[in-house]
């Protein structure tokens, strides 16, 4: 703040700001301008704020004109006062712009572009026409309004928004590219932006290193950020990739060729270092970076299982590996996911060997994962650098993690009967409908003697440490719907939509945050039960979305073909679906038949498709789809 100045542009009237001490844009010019000659101004936030004042009370809103102090030695702010006279029953529009460009004269032409009534209009409808394009590729009619409320439009405009391009909320004011978040987020994209998904999978394999790790996050433009140990972003490269080719067929993107990051490896012992890397000489295709990031994945423990590092997905178990051999069991069922998935990528590019490598070190995996992770009711959920299982009856806290549990299902590892009795112990023991929400691991950590992390340093029942993680408590929700569980699945989804937790007043004055979009966690115990956190900036939304469309109500994607799957509520007697294929649109009811059978039916304009799917084609016409559900049908 002590190096930005202000002044009024001669030309324009606007408040300009600049910071040339800053290293990152130095030349760049923020400007606030308003459609009013008699407008005043300042850049003193204390002159409008006044002694002693506040946002809620400042002291200009007391004044009829704001001072003209502008300059170098402020608290910076910009601040424009218009006063008028509004008679009754008459209108006036105050048309404010704020933004910033690389020079004073391109900042200038930007005020000049956009002033007027009819200039404003036009932005803000080219805005509501791009949204209106973006999130209404998919939009879907249920019994339940707030279920489609979220699906038709919160739930991608959370994730696009706020996770893939503002990159901040209210509760991380960040900037920053996460490598396994974002990655995440645009793999809800497939049905509505695809485009985006493949752009951020070349921003993505460009954050890696030539030994196969990558930076678990870093700010552009500059690229400064952190290397660590962490065991699992890497991975997600692969998974996301595997995901877009699978539903686009676009394979020219692993021809992309990307260049790796240059730096020092993270010493033993440590958790990680702060650092910008250099560009390295050395490039590679999409194909191979994920290649690198498979084989940099292979580390395995005494327990066959793969090393957890400094944290796996739960960032905050940072010491339960830390030396370099504890394992992590949930890292072993998604690194089985990983490489049943990129077998198939490897397969298709005629890369035979390392598909089979792949098919081998799954085969392995999953036999190492049931002999030395079951733990007779559930999977365990990591072993520590000496060897002691946490997630075990055992433990004293930890007993029982869920995303273990719904891992074993996600992933098709865990053995069918293990992987029930671990889903059965999910919703005896981490199901809290007394509180509608899900715990992601159970009791919390306190006072025993072990040491998994900062996560310790949570209050018990607070974010990851005994409290509703949405992100693992939605992979629950999916493991039910992936094995058939329909009434848990949507028992699940009903407790995970946040405006179920705002039905009453009683009800918002305890969860106190936003009904529209998804809080990345629940509290669980009191005085904070079912109060709401963290909201807007999480990736449970992009996780949210994919539940709804693909886990429950059952469409995937698959090249230039729609599958049905779906997993609907008994009492539900039909759901319709509006799904654009370019400019293409497909009109898609869902009904559920009271007859007995044990078949799926589908029917494209009239016409009987043979294998539960109907071909995707943009011929700019209206397509009519049926989809009929036969009790006991078994899901695709």
């Amino acid at each position: 703040a002590t190096h930005v100045i202000t002044e009024v542009d001669s030309r324009s009237g606007a408040i300009l700001a600049r910071n040339s001490y800053n290293a990152e844009f130095p030349d760049r010019i923020a400007f606030l301008d308003v459609d009013d000659n008699t407008r005043s101004v300042t850049g003193d936030r204390a002159e409008f704020l006044g002694r002693n004042g506040s946002l809620r009370n400042p002291a200009a809103m007391s004044r009829t004109r704001l001072s003209g102090r502008v300059g170098a030695g402020l608290d910076p702010c910009a601040a424009m006062q218009v006063a008028f006279d509004l008679p009754d029953g008459e209108e006036r529009q105050v048309i404010f712009r704020l933004g910033a460009g690389r020079t004073p004269d391109e900042a200038n032409a930007l005020v000049q572009r956009f002033r007027g009534t009819a200039a404003a209009e036009g932005a803000l409808n080219a805005v509501r026409s791009e949204w209106s394009r973006m999130l209404g590729a998919v939009q879907v009619k249920t019994p339940d309004p707030s279920l489609d409320v979220l699906a038709n439009g919160w739930l991608l405009y959370q994730a696009i928004a706020c996770r893939i391009w503002a990159r901040t909320g209210y509760y991380q004011s960040s900037g920053a590219f996460g490598f396994r978040d974002q990655l995440q987020d645009v793999m809800a994209l497939v049905h509505t932006e695809p485009g985006l998904m493949r752009e951020h999978l070349l921003r993505s394999a460009g954050r890696q290193f030539p030994e196969g790790d990558v930076q678990h996050w870093w700010h552009p433009p500059s690229g400064r950020g952190v290397r660590t140990h962490c065991s699992d972003d890497y991975l997600w490269l692969p998974l996301a990739t595997a995901r877009y080719l699978k539903a686009t067929g676009d394979r020219t993107v692993l021809d992309e060729k990307i260049q790796f990051l240059e730096g020092r490896l993270v010493n033993p012992g440590d958790d990680s270092y702060y650092d910008l890397p250099r560009r390295s000489a050395e490039s590679a295709t999409l194909y191979q970076h994920c290649v690198q990031a498979v084989e940099h994945g292979l580390r395995f423990g005494g327990h066959g299982l793969p090393l957890m590092g400094s944290g796996d997905w739960n960032d905050g178990m940072n010491m339960v590996g830390i030396k370099g051999t504890g394992e992590s069991v949930w890292l072993g069922f998604f690194l089985f996911d990983v490489l049943r998935q990129f077998a198939e990528v490897a397969r298709a590019r005629d890369d035979a060997a390392f598909a089979s490598r792949c098919d081998a070190e799954a085969d392995k995996l999953r036999r190492n994962i049931e002999e030395q992770a079951w733990d007779g009711a559930w999977y365990r959920r990591a072993y520590f650098d000496d060897g002691t299982p946490l997630g075990s009856a055992r433990n004293d806290e930890c007993q029982i993690d869920s995303i273990a549990q719904s891992w074993s299902v996600l992933s098709g590892a865990g053995s069918p009967e293990h992987s029930r009795m671990a889903m059965k112990a999910v919703d005896e023991r981490l199901v809290r409908r007394d509180k509608a929400l899900v715990q992601l691991l159970d009791p919390p950590f306190d006072h025993s003697a072990l040491d998994p992390g900062y996560i310790k340093g949570y209050v018990p029942g607070v974010r990851e440490n005994g409290g509703q993680y949405t992100h693992g408590a939605i992979w629950s929700a999916m493991a039910f719907a992936a094995m058939g569980d329909n009434a848990r699945a949507w028992e699940l989804a009903t407790m995970l939509n946040p405006a179920h937790h705002s039905a009453t007043p009683d009800a918002v004055a305890k969860y106190k945050v936003e009904p529209y979009v998804i809080a990345a966690d629940i509290y669980s115990v009191p005085p904070h039960g079912g109060r709401g956190g963290w909201t807007w900036y999480t990736g449970s939304a992009g996780w949210m979305y994919r539940l709804v469309v693909e886990s429950l109500l059952g469409l995937s994607r698959e090249k230039d073909r729609l599958r049905f799957s779906p997993c609907l509520p008994a009492h539900w007697p039909s759901i319709a679906i509006r799904y654009r294929y370019g400019a293409t649109v497909y009109e898609i009811s869902i009904e559920q038949a009271a007859d007995a059978g044990t078949a799926t039916s589908v029917t494209l304009n009239g016409i009987v498709q043979p294998d539960a799917s109907v071909p995707l084609t943009d011929d700019r016409a209206q397509h009519r789809v049926v989809v009929t559900l036969r009790p006991g049908a078994p899901r695709a």
